[in-house]
């Protein structure tokens, strides 16, 4: 496992502090908000370690407040149901007292039934991919604060960086994405460490066919909320094709779409995510 991974692994191994209550640590890094896929990743750890049998698949959940990066997060799981073949809960994460994010799960024991899936895109092997990190490195002196930081997933994206474009494009991404490192065989982390990695470059998707970027001063962007489906049994720490697009982007909002397929063409995992996409008008 890479420093970078065991950083990420220990980010999200909550401290149980009460029945229920889970404590999140943050990482030692300078941000302005907590990253999205942190805190989803976390509140799906906490909701998984009051679950006794079945895995995750599916959560839905809301971001509500930006999220202090300075102080620890409290996650509180409702225990909502307990059944045979499914078992749900529902997570709040804290800070200051207030609300922050607010996620739903729900386990499953896996079961035989229909099976059917959209083929995996023909898209090039990761291995004859640049590491993300390498691709950036033109821009090391810009970029100074990114390279500082550790980096637990493993990026290839497949053409052009979206957000180093010449000029707007297709409302599509695609890239490879697995844990820097092996893993060990729990089917909850690797859960929570796609989690927080769906949300690394999804929104992207979004800005890709806009003029926009994140650093422009008339624009705002963040997640409103973020839904995944597991459907298949995958591990994080082995290749996952994320196949992106943006359906549509309209009154200050944009959604975005991902499937995860592993290296033998299964789809794995489907997640939806709506983004505010705000553009100031420059003249106010």
């Amino acid at each position: 496992m890479s420093a970078s991974l065991d950083f990420l692994v220990n980010l999200l191994d909550l401290e149980p502090i009460e029945v229920n209550i889970f404590r999140g640590i943050q990482p030692n890094e300078e941000r302005q908000r907590v990253f999205g896929g942190q805190v989803a990743g976390q509140a799906l750890i906490a909701a998984g370690r009051t679950v006794e049998h079945g895995r995750v698949h599916s959560l839905h959940s809301y971001f509500l407040r930006p999220g202090d990066p300075q102080v620890p997060i409290l996650y509180e799981v409702d225990r909502i149901r307990d059944g045979r073949s499914f078992t749900t809960r529902r997570v709040v994460a804290i800070q200051h007292g207030r609300a922050i994010f607010n996620l739903s799960a729900s386990f499953h024991e896996l079961e035989v039934g229909l099976d059917h899936q959209f083929p995996m895109p023909d898209v090039p092997d990761p291995e004859t991919l640049a590491p993300l990190f390498e691709r950036l490195e033109p821009w090391r002196d810009e970029l100074v604060e990114w390279f500082e930081k550790p980096h637990p997933i493993d990026q290839r994206h497949i053409g052009d960086l979206p957000w180093h474009r010449e000029r707007a494009g297709e409302p599509y991404q695609r890239l490879w994405i697995r844990a820097d490192g092996d893993l060990p065989d729990d089917p909850l982390l690797h859960a929570a460490i796609v989690t927080y990695a769906s949300d690394m470059s999804l929104f992207d998707t979004i800005l890709s066919p806009h003029d926009v970027r994140w650093e422009d001063v008339d624009f705002m962007g963040a997640s409103l909320d973020h839904c995944m489906w597991f459907h298949r049994p995958f591990r994080a720490d082995e290749w996952l094709l994320y196949d992106t697009d943006s359906p549509i982007a309209a009154a200050g909002r944009g959604l975005a779409r991902g499937f995860l397929f592993d290296r033998s063409g299964r789809l794995c995992v489907s997640i939806v995510q709506e983004g505010l996409a705000r553009v100031r008008d420059p003249a106010l």
